[in-house]
């Protein structure tokens, strides 16, 4: 009779074992389809206002260049200043040789008084209008070599400026290089180039901002004075003049600078720069977007970055919800679960 009964509970047994077994594989793997699934962090796209600032490189430049030199050479006698001599407009600066001077000055000198003497000979009708009118000419031509020569002898500067080259030394025969060159520090200006889709936005007066790499962070506020009129079909940029006051002569001719120059605001997404990846073997910059539990790839174009985000010009929407934490080993397609 028990083993009877025995023979009955070894099937139900056996039932229940391979229930048992069943049910837990199910979990085992609902667990681990779970467990494939990336966990995440995303941020919601946002529009807010942007400025739209552009940044430029240059070089400054002084705002005139003169250089000093006679209209036909001649021996120096004396130079009057040295490299890094501030000069005003009309300061003498050299002396060339007077020599030629002195006897064109003796040559007017005479040609003045028989001028007067021709004169009365006309008066009391010894010569003719002709005579003296020959006379007169010789006079005006003779006077205005000497002023030529006179000019020539005394080297003066046509601008307030610095000293930035001399050539020569006293006793030498000024030939093609010019004895002095003369710039202007104050303002400087700084020419740039700039992408031929700001044309219609670039305007006379426009304020912007110049730093010198040289002066570090320190900020030097400048206004656009000159625009080319014309665009360059091969780099498709035009060229901008950017006068800059320059009171403390700190801008100096050939320093490396930058140029910003605001464009107004746009409403753009902002993005923390997290969540931004950069192609293998391109410059192209993606970021993965969450949408129905998976990531999709998507590229992006960046604009400025502002502290830790980048201002997205293209690619994203507002509501995107932008994968930046976890993003790193994604695929596209790849299953995610969002956390807190």
């Amino acid at each position: 009779m028990k083993m009877q009964n025995l023979f009955k509970f070894i099937p139900l047994l056996s039932i229940a074992l391979l229930l048992s077994c069943g049910g837990s594989g199910q979990t085992e793997s609902t667990e681990s389809e779970a467990s494939q699934k990336t966990k995440v962090r995303v941020e919601e796209v946002k529009l807010v206002p942007v400025d739209q600032i552009s940044t430029f490189t240059a070089t400054v430049e002084a705002d005139k260049v003169n250089n000093i030199a006679p209209a036909m050479g001649g021996r120096i006698r004396e130079i009057y200043v040295e490299v890094g001599s501030q000069v005003r407009k009309g300061q003498v600066l050299v002396a060339m040789d007077a020599s030629t001077y002195s006897q064109q000055e003796t040559q007017v000198a005479t040609l003045r008084r028989d001028f007067e003497r021709y004169k009365e000979l006309y008066e009391v009708g010894g010569i003719s209008k002709q005579q003296l009118d020959q006379v007169k000419t010789q006079l005006d031509v003779a006077e205005t070599a000497m002023n030529n020569l006179g000019e020539n002898t005394k080297l003066v500067s046509p601008l307030n400026g610095v000293v930035t080259a001399r050539n020569y030394d006293p006793g030498d025969v000024a030939m093609q290089l010019p004895i002095l060159t003369i710039e202007s520090m104050n303002p400087v200006k700084v020419t740039l180039n700039v992408s031929e889709r700001f044309y219609s936005q670039v305007k006379i007066g426009m304020p912007v901002e110049v730093q010198a790499d040289a002066l570090g962070d320190e900020v030097f506020e400048g206004k656009i004075s000159l625009i080319y009129p014309t665009i360059d079909p091969v780099s498709h940029t035009f060229t901008v003049e950017v006068s800059v006051p320059n009171n403390n002569q700190k801008l100096r001719p050939g320093m490396f600078s930058r140029v910003k120059m605001n464009f107004g605001t746009n409403d753009r997404p902002l993005l923390s720069d997290l969540a931004v990846l950069k192609q293998v073997g391109s410059n192209d910059r993606y970021v993965f977007v969450e949408e129905n539990g998976k990531a999709k790839y998507t590229i992006v174009q960046l604009g400025a970055r502002i502290d830790d985000k980048y201002e997205i010009i293209s690619g994203l929407n507002a509501g995107d919800k932008v994968i930046i934490h976890g993003n790193t080993n994604l695929i596209d397609g790849s299953e995610v679960e969002v956390i807190d």
